[in-house]
């Protein structure tokens, strides 16, 4: 039923409103690691000064990128969900307009404020989490497998946890989505980043599955 909604959501990318909401979600991912840059530039001018080192900067510039490209790696997809959370109502009220109208009309808004909390919860549990199994993932290094494995485990969960928050209270009275199907959307969720270029569409593409995992797939499998 996972890979059912996951076929399911695929049309929606190229939805005019998936699009518009891509452009929103990649403008302010890129403007906070624009500003992290920024941030870690000055932080970087500050310490050689304060030190006296040598470089100038043109060292500090590249340490700057180097550290974004670093934190991109590691915090692109909590940043994306979280961008994306803040916006989720437009794409999940297109798919559901689509495919359910029955269940659109009676949807309940989130609002922004709720979408900003589920944010910030969202960024808060993914970092707390991650940074918490860093030392699991160093040591399970030389098994081969064990880290991307730990990894992968790891955020399905809180992927499927994120996908869940950005439909389940739009439909209060409905059932939630049982446990181990959200673990495994989450797990295809967690897929679709590490694959390059496919990570960029792939909040969007999360959004609509959760839709029809609510709705649909797993409502046939009942």
């Amino acid at each position: 039923m996972v890979l059912t909604a996951a076929f399911r959501a695929f049309p929606t990318i190229f939805h005019s409103a998936a699009l518009r909401l891509l452009l929103k979600t990649l403008a302010l991912t890129l403007l906070i690691f624009a500003l992290l840059g920024t941030g870690l530039w000055w932080a970087f001018h500050a310490v050689r000064l304060h030190f006296g080192w040598g470089g100038g900067g043109f060292a500090e510039a590249v340490a700057a990128v180097l550290a974004v490209v670093a934190a991109g790696w590691l915090l692109f997809r909590a940043t994306a969900m979280a961008t994306m959370s803040l916006f989720a109502d437009d794409i999940v009220m297109a798919v559901e307009r689509d495919r359910y109208p029955e269940a659109a009309a009676a949807a309940r808004p989130m609002g922004m404020a709720r979408s900003l909390r589920f944010a910030l919860a969202s960024v808060g549990r993914t970092i707390g989490w991650n940074l918490l199994a860093l030392p699991a993932y160093v040591l399970l290094l030389v098994t081969g497998v064990g880290t991307i494995t730990l990894f992968l485990a790891l955020n399905a969960y809180l992927l499927g946890r994120d996908m869940a928050d950005m439909v389940e209270p739009r439909h209060p009275a409905l059932p939630p989505i049982p446990r181990g199907s959200r673990w495994l959307m989450g797990l295809v969720s967690a897929l679709l980043f590490l694959i390059p270029l496919v990570n960029l569409l792939a909040p969007i593409w999360s959004a609509a599955m959760a839709v029809h995992m609510l709705h649909g797939a797993r409502r046939t499998t009942a």
